[in-house]
């Protein structure tokens, strides 16, 4: 379960029934998008670096807030595809 200062991210998803393994993507594309740092850091506390860079390479374009995935762009240097992959 996630700890709920994270709860405010989610609001249209159902916070109670994310798994940190099986809704990586969704949970990694909301902190990216609208987390706090402190957010960040708790999404760094739970997985590896490369995978977050991954998570979020795979993150279709159109699902990202421009400002965030301008930010996102320059710190972990990902390239969002411009559709989904999965």
């Amino acid at each position: 379960m996630l700890p709920t200062f994270l709860k405010p991210f989610f609001w249209s998803y159902d916070f109670s029934q994310l798994d940190i393994q099986k809704h990586k993507k969704i949970i990694i594309g909301q902190i990216l998008n609208y987390g706090t740092k402190s957010a960040y850091d708790w999404l760094c506390s739970q997985y590896a670096k490369p995978v977050i860079i991954l998570t979020a390479s795979q993150i279709p374009t159109g699902q990202w807030n421009k400002r965030s995935l301008a930010l996102w762009k320059i710190v972990l240097g990902i390239a969002p595809h411009p559709r989904s992959l999965t």
